[in-house]
């Protein structure tokens, strides 16, 4: 009657991209918070606990939120008997640095990742610090958590001091310093096979 499509009808214009970001860092911080509290909600029970507070947001929305920042609930598992502490297919490499004396640069190097807050999202930071002078050496930035991101870290800091054979790369067991592209990086620089830690962060 009025001359107007279906799809028409119901078309929503597309929200503002930094607009959208800006919403998503919201939610991410709520769900952090909440998280902190309960940290093994999942997005059913995030989405309810949102609605209680007076926030309406959709289960897609909240799931689509939480992968991009890797906020997932923490999982009860049963008890068993722990032989590694690495969740991927990689060789998991021993801890070479522990009761080690540094006494100059380019013996030992570390390697973390953090994320940052920007204005309209989060972003990650991968970093290599020498670990004499705990100066940096190597980093890159980038929107999502993948391992192009260490190795880009890791081609700047051989490209700055470019190391003699044997200095040693330190990181924790996380998949992107396992991976078979940045192990390759590493020997084919010099280094011996990457030292590890079972957890937390490595700086």
């Amino acid at each position: 009657m009025i001359g107007l499509s279906v799809s028409g009808y119901y078309y929503q214009p597309r929200l503002d991209p930094q607009e959208k970001a800006r919403r998503d860092c919201d939610l991410r911080d709520k769900i952090e918070a909440i998280q902190a509290i309960f940290p093994r909600y999942g997005y059913r029970r995030l989405r309810h606990h949102l609605g209680r507070e007076g926030r309406i947001v959709n289960e897609k929305r909240i799931r689509r939120v939480m992968r991009e920042y890797g906020l997932f609930p923490e999982i009860k598992k049963a008890f068993v008997t722990t032989t590694t502490d690495s969740d991927h297919e990689f060789p998991v490499y021993p801890n070479l640095v522990k009761n080690r004396e540094v006494n100059g640069p380019n013996e030992i190097w570390v390697a973390d990742i953090t994320y940052i807050r920007i204005a309209t999202c989060f972003v990650y930071l991968a970093v290599i610090l020498d670990l004499f002078s705990r100066k940096v050496i190597g980093w890159a930035i980038a929107r999502s958590l993948h391992k192009e991101l260490c190795v880009e870290a890791l081609k700047m800091a051989l490209e700055t001091r470019d190391p003699f054979p044997g200095c040693i790369h330190h990181s924790d067991r996380g998949v992107q310093y396992a991976s078979d592209e940045y192990t390759a990086l590493l020997k084919a620089n010099g280094f011996p096979e990457p030292a590890t830690i079972e957890n937390g962060s490595s700086i």
